[in-house]
C-alpha cells in the first residue's frame, strides 16, 4: 500500500500540471485574440524573434521549431501558413536540402511580437507567478 501513495501523488501532480497548462493556454488565447494571435502563434513568433543563443534572430527549419513549440509538424505547418498569410513570417525551401523548409520572422512579425510580448508576459506572471511549487 505504501508504494501506491507515491504513485497517486505523482498522478495528482501530473494532473495539476495539465490543469495549469490548460488554464494558462486558455487565458493566453483569450488575451492574444485581440492581436489576431493564439498562444501557439505567439510561441512561434517568440522563438523566431529570440533566435538561438549563439545568434539572435535568423531562420529556423520547421523541424527545429517543432521540437521547441511542441506541436506536430503538420499542425505547425498549418500555423506557419497562417502566420505567413498575415505577413508575420516568411518561409522557403532550404537550398541545401530541398525537402526542408526554413522559416524566419518578418519586420511585421517583429513589430507584432514586440507589441504582444508584454501582454503574454503579464498573463504568465498572473497565471504562474504566485503558483505554489509542487
Amino acid at each position: 500500500m505504501a508504494a501506491e501513495k507515491p504513485e497517486r501523488l505523482l498522478v495528482e501532480e501530473w494532473r495539476d500540471i495539465l490543469e495549469v497548462h490548460a488554464r494558462t493556454t486558455c487565458e493566453l488565447d483569450r488575451e492574444l485574440h485581440a492581436f489576431g494571435l493564439g498562444a501557439s502563434d505567439f510561441e512561434v513568433l517568440d522563438v523566431l524573434a529570440r533566435g538561438r543563443d549563439e545568434s539572435p534572430g535568423g531562420a529556423f527549419r520547421v523541424q527545429e521549431l517543432a521540437s521547441r513549440i511542441h506541436l506536430s509538424q503538420s499542425a505547425l505547418s498549418r500555423l506557419i501558413g497562417r502566420l505567413e498569410k498575415d505577413g508575420l513570417v516568411a518561409r522557403w525551401m532550404c537550398s541545401e536540402d530541398r525537402r526542408g523548409v526554413s522559416v524566419e520572422i518578418t519586420d511585421a512579425g517583429r513589430t507584432r511580437h514586440a507589441e504582444v510580448l508584454p501582454v503574454q508576459r503579464a498573463v504568465l506572471t498572473r497565471m504562474l507567478g504566485e503558483r505554489p511549487k509542487p
